[in-house]
C-alpha cells in the first residue's frame, strides 16, 4: 500500500508514519515530491490491508492510503504516476532525453576501450558500455577481463569523461563492479538471479535490468521489485529481444513490451536493437522503431574494429556506421518530441 501525506506535513509526521511501520514488521520506501511525500509499506498481508489502510489513515499528516494490489508495487503507477528520469552519473535517461549508451560487447584492451569511447562521444552518445565479465553460452568462448577489464574502463572515463555501464554476473563481483560502474547492467541470463538482485538494489548505484530472453513483462516488472524493494528505485528496464520461432534474428525484439511496460511502471525504458537482431545491417532500423516507439535510450553496440571483436562482432557497428546512424536518432527523437 502507500501512503500519502498531505501538503501540510512536517517532519514529525512523516517520522511517526516510519514508527508505526517498523512497529509492525513492515519495510517502507519514501519518493520525496515538490508537493506530497509519498511512503511504499511493504510487506502488508492481503488479507490485512483494509484494516491497515483504515488504521494510518487516521495519522497525523496523512491524507489517504491506497492499497495496491499489483504484485510489482514500488516500481508501480499506482506508487508514482508519472515517469521518472534516472541519472548515469551526468547522463539522463528519460525525462525527454534520449540516452544512447554505446561501446563494444566485450573490453578487450586498453587502447581499445580509449580509442572507443573518443569515438562514440564525438559521434554523440552519452555513456559508454563494455563487459568485464562476460556470460557466454560456451566455456570455450572469450569470458571478459575481468578486474583488468575494469581497470581499462576507468581509463576510458578518465579519458573521455563518459559515464560507464557494465555488468555484473556475480554476487562476489559487486562491490568491485560498483566501485568503477556508474551504471551496473544485469543481464538477460540474470534477470532471475534473485540473490544478485537484491545485492545490486543495496549497492547505491543505478541498475539497468535486462529482459529475459524467455520472460513475460511481469516477471520483468517483478524482478525490478526485487531490485526496488532493496532500496535502490533508480533502475532501467531494457528491452533487449525475447526468443521466439524466427531464426533469421538472434531474438525478437518486442516493441509491444516497451509500450505495456510503460502502462505499468514510471521506470524509464530503453533497447537494445544490437542483441536483439544479431545481425549489424539490421540495428539501424530497430534502433530508430524504439525511439518512434517512445524508448528512453539504446544500446549499441560499436568496437573499433567489428571484424575482429572477441564477442558479438556481427551486430556490432563500426564507429562510421554509428555516427551516421546518430544523425538519423536525433532527427527521429526530434519528430516524437524528445532530444538526444
Amino acid at each position: 500500500m502507500i501512503i500519502i501525506m498531505r501538503p501540510d506535513s512536517t517532519d514529525s509526521d512523516i517520522e511517526g508514519v516510519l514508527e508505526r511501520l517498523d512497529d509492525r514488521g513492515y519495510g517502507h520506501h519514501i519518493s520525496r515530491g515538490e508537493q506530497r511525500t509519498i511512503i511504499g509499506a511493504i510487506g502488508a498481508p492481503d488479507g490485512e490491508k483494509d484494516l491497515i489502510a483504515g488504521q494510518f489513515s487516521v495519522l497525523p499528516g496523512v491524507e489517504r492510503v491506497v492499497p495496491i494490489l499489483k504484485s510489482y508495487k514500488l516500481i508501480s503507477r499506482e506508487h508514482h504516476p508519472r515517469p521518472t528520469p534516472v541519472m548515469i552519473g551526468g547522463a539522463k535517461v528519460g525525462g525527454g532525453h534520449l540516452a544512447v549508451v554505446a561501446g563494444p560487447c566485450s573490453v578487450e584492451s586498453r587502447q581499445q576501450m580509449v580509442q572507443t569511447a573518443r569515438a562514440v562521444k564525438e559521434a554523440g552518445a552519452c555513456a559508454l558500455r563494455g563487459g568485464a565479465f562476460k556470460p557466454r553460452t560456451s566455456p570455450y568462448s572469450f569470458q571478459g577481463l575481468g578486474e583488468e577489464g575494469l581497470e581499462y574502463l576507468i581509463a576510458a572515463r578518465e579519458a573521455t569523461g563518459l559515464p560507464v555501464v557494465t555488468e555484473i554476473m556475480d554476487v562476489r563481483h559487486a562491490e568491485k563492479v560498483a566501485q568503477v560502474a556508474d551504471c551496473i547492467q544485469i543481464g538477460a541470463r540474470n534477470m532471475q538471479n534473485y540473490d544478485l538482485l537484491k545485492e545490486c538494489g543495496r549497492l547505491g548505484k543505478p541498475v539497468m535490468l535486462k529482459r529475459g530472453f524467455a520472460s513475460t513483462i511481469e516477471e520483468w516488472l517483478k524482478a525490478a521489485e526485487y531490485i526496488a524493494s532493496a532500496g535502490m528505485l533508480d533502475i532501467i528496464l531494457c528491452e533487449r529481444g525475447i526468443r521466439t520461432f524466427e531464426t533469421g534474428t538472434r531474438f525478437t525484439m518486442d516493441l509491444g513490451a516497451i509500450a505495456l511496460a510503460r502502462r505499468e511502471t514510471f521506470l524509464p525504458l530503453v533497447a537494445d536493437p544490437s542483441h536483439a537482431t544479431g545481425v549489424a545491417s539490421l540495428v539501424p532500423p530497430l534502433a530508430l522503431a524504439a525511439v518512434a516507439a517512445g524508448v528512453d535510450g539504446l544500446l549499441i553496440e560499436v568496437p573499433p574494429r567489428p571484424d575482429e571483436a572477441l564477442s558479438d562482432g556481427p551486430q556490432s557497428l563500426t564507429p562510421a556506421a554509428f555516427s551516421e546512424l546518430m544523425k538519423t536518432i536525433r532527427r527521429v527523437a526530434e519528430a516524437v518530441g524528445s532530444e538526444v
